[in-house]
């Protein structure tokens, strides 16, 4: 059973369809990547699977539960409160621009909703966070605020507070866009070192390399449709379609 099932997803935003029946499988310990020029869609899905965003139609399951599904009228209708607020702890989201709380020290950051959503402890959620810290490199770093870090930095911070949550499936939402080169590397190191844990993943990323190397599945979007989806050998090795084939000569010409 697929721990994220999306089946043709459709999504507007004033009369402009973002996504025009978008359909994705993901499978436990599975690293999916998703490829496509800006503007294809690849981040309002994300948003809408993390319920960021309402789905028009369609239907969503995650960990077997469904939280949207389509009505006699074939409009999405959504689980009820309780069930979504349940879904939703089964999601991890890594944003592109961190979004850490600049008041809160990277400690606080990680514990904050450990404590208040799943009711843990104070020392409970600590000794997590320290721990998540260690395999993030930043031990040393607990008491510091988000001004005091490196982008780098803040982002490994930010993808400690997702795995406080022992989320089932972790979202990634270009999460380096807002880096340099050098800072860009660490943090794809960071998602390969997940992989390699058999961490269920999502990923959208501009980094062609990354997307070959790191995914077991990898879709191509564009306009708002998936064009293509395989293997990574087969789609960047063997590409069936037209669209995929020019728009990876791009990235292959520039490097």
């Amino acid at each position: 059973m697929p721990i994220l099932s999306a089946h043709n997803i459709k999504k507007s935003f004033g009369g402009v369809e973002v996504l025009k029946g978008i359909s994705v499988d993901v499978d436990k310990g599975e690293v999916l990547t998703v490829i496509g020029p800006s503007g294809s869609g690849k981040s309002t899905f994300l948003r809408c699977a993390a319920q960021l965003e309402s789905i028009d139609s369609g239907e969503i399951k995650i960990c077997g539960e469904t939280l949207a599904s389509n009505n006699e009228s074939g409009c999405a209708v959504y689980a009820d409160k309780a069930a979504r607020s349940r879904i939703s702890r089964h999601v991890g989201l890594v944003f592109q621009n961190f979004n850490l709380f600049p008041h809160f020290s990277v400690l606080r950051n990680i514990t904050e909703a450990p404590v208040r959503v799943l009711g843990k402890t104070k020392e409970e959620a600590e000794k997590t966070a320290i721990g998540l810290l260690e395999k993030m490199e930043l031990s040393d770093k607990a008491g510091a605020y988000p001004c005091q870090l490196s982008g780098g930095q803040q982002q490994r911070v930010s993808i400690a507070r997702a795995l406080a949550m022992s989320p089932d499936i972790l979202f990634f939402d270009e999460p380096t866009s807002a880096l340099d080169p050098e800072l860009t590397g660490e943090i794809l190191e960071v998602i390969r070192a997940l992989a390699e844990e058999h961490m269920t993943m999502v990923v959208v990323t501009h980094e062609m390399s990354f997307a070959r190397g790191v995914a077991d599945k990898v879709v191509f979007m564009a306009d708002g449709t998936v064009v293509e989806e395989g293997p990574p050998e087969q789609l960047f090795g063997n590409t069936q379609s037209e669209r995929t084939k020019a728009f990876l000569s791009r990235y292959n010409a520039g490097g």
